[in-house]
Order: structure tokens, then sequence, then C-alpha cells
């Protein structure tokens, strides 16, 4: 099989701690890092492209030329003069992670304003991919414009998958996040959601509820994450439990849902074997958290 891999999002400047009080540059986000890892996990004959928005500036030209150089196309995304892209900056204080953004004026948040452009993407692509992260940072009419197009993908039969992926401080309310990632997921034909974040900010008691409740969204398959705890799948209302892959050292678990992801379409995709999949992916996240970053080379996960 063959076909085009589309991921919708944001991708942002990421600054790091080098050491000696200097500052890494890299390039992440959610949906960017699922796309690097179905890339890395699909054979060549499938494409992977992204759908954002950037700036006309110089770190533009240098995002897309790190997406180019990983084999991410690029030629559907739009350019918009005079913005630039978002950033964030990682600080560690005694092993823990925290970050700062600087994103309310970034080129991405402008991604689904030309309906024509988002519309003739998610037409050419076979398999769409999206996140509530990629809801959060639009307007509210954005974002209905991104899901009629996301239910009309669904609707005409493409696969269109879902990671709720709620970070609340992207919100104006509970309500709105609530409402807007359910419609999120009723634009889906499959959801991914984790666990922690289900149980935390819809007050599941369960990953059953957490399945119930997408189902009666209208989602016909599942595949719940719940860290070290497994993967639970429920595909056309049959169920499955996938153990997670054990990891001797945990050094870095950012990207370990979005390249569990990645990996999940890619194998999925080719076989449409969905326990098979999650165990896939459950290798490959395991190989992400046991290196430094989230976006980890080809050559060190095994696939």
């Amino acid at each position: 099989m063959s076909g085009r891999f589309l991921s919708i999002g944001e991708c942002m400047v990421e600054l790091s701690q080098a050491g000696a009080g200097l500052l890494r540059k890299g390039f992440a986000g959610d949906t960017l890092n699922t796309a690097w890892y179905a890339r890395a996990c699909l054979p060549a004959k499938w494409s992977v492209d992204y759908f954002t928005a950037v700036g006309d500036d110089a770190m533009s030209d240098e995002m897309l030329a790190f997406f180019e150089e990983a084999g991410i196309g690029t030629g559907l995304i739009r350019r918009i003069k005079g913005k630039a892209p978002g950033l964030y900056m990682i600080s560690l204080k005694n092993g823990e992670r925290s970050f700062s953004y600087w994103r309310e004026s970034a080129a991405a948040r402008q991604l689904a304003a030309d309906p024509d452009i988002l519309r003739q993407a998610i037409e050419s692509a076979d398999v769409i991919y999206f996140s509530g992260i990629t809801l959060a940072i639009l307007s509210h009419n954005d974002a209905d414009t991104l899901l009629s197009e996301a239910r009309r993908a669904k609707a005409s039969g493409k696969l269109v998958a879902f990671d709720p992926n709620i970070r609340p401080r992207l919100w104006s309310g509970y309500d709105e996040m609530h409402a807007t990632i359910s419609e999120g997921a009723r634009a889906a034909s499959l959801v991914l959601p984790s666990f922690e974040d289900e149980a935390l900010h819809f007050g599941d008691a369960s990953i059953d509820a957490t399945i119930q409740r997408y189902r009666a969204l209208g989602v016909r398959d599942i595949v719940v994450k719940n860290g070290a705890d497994g993967i639970t799948l429920n595909f056309g209302g049959t169920e499955t439990f996938v153990a997670s892959e054990k990891v001797e050292t945990v050094v870095d678990t950012t990207s370990a849902g979005d390249s569990f992801n990645g990996a999940f379409l890619a194998h999925y995709l080719e076989r449409p074997d969905a326990p098979a999949a999650a165990r896939f992916a459950a290798k490959v996240a395991a190989r992400v958290v046991s290196e430094h970053g989230a976006l980890v080379a080809k050559g060190k996960l095994g696939v």
C-alpha cells in the first residue's frame, strides 16, 4: 500500500539548556513529532507531509529546511508575511523540566485561516492527523473550519486520527476545552487519548469510561495509552490489551505519546492489525524515552 500521510499543527522553535549558560536550538511540536516518527516507520512509497503556517523570516526558512531534510513534505505549508514561528524554552532545576512559551502571535495560529488551502491539503491526503493542541491554538472560526474539513474527510472514508493531547493552559476555560476536544473526536475515525489526561481533565474513573465516552461521540476505533501500565484498544467494539515495553532507564519522556502515535499509524497503515501495531509502537516509544530529546534518529529506533 502507498499513500500520503498529512499531519496538521504547530511546530515551534525549541531552546534547551546546553551548559555554561548556552542554549541549544531545535524544532519540535506534538504533530511534527508524530510526523517525524511516521516518516521513520513508513516505507518510502508513503509520503509524509506537514501542514502548518510559518512566516517569511530566516527562522521559518530554517524550519522548512529541517522538515525537508527529514523527508517531511513542505509543499502545502502556508507562508505569512511579517510572521514568525512560536518559541519555547526548556529550563532545568534539580533535574525537573519546566517550560516557557512565546506563541501568541505565531504564524501557526493562522494555519486554517484560508479554507481553500486547508481543503486542498486534506483532499490530497489519505490519512489526516491532528491534535487537541492544533485546535487550541486556533481562533474559534478557524477551529470550526478545521473540524468541518476533518468531518468531510471522515465522511469520504479517509482515516482521520486525533490525539486529544489536553493542555488546559492553551484554552480559555474547561467548558471550551471539553467542547472543542469532543468535537475533534467526533470528526475522527481513530482517537488516541492518554488515560492520565482523560482522568485528570474529563474525570474518567477508568479506561472503560474513556472508551465509552469516545464511542458515544461516534468514534469507531480507540487506542488508550496508559504509560507503563499498557495500551487498551477498542476497534469496532472489540477490546484488546497490549503491555508496554519495559524500559531499563527512562532518560526523557518528551514525545513518548507522539512517537507511539506515529509508529502505531505507520504500522497500522501497512498491516491493519491494531494489537500488532500497538506492540510495535510500544517498542518505538520505549526507545524514544531511552534517549534525549523529542526527535530520535531512525537509526536508534530499531525499525
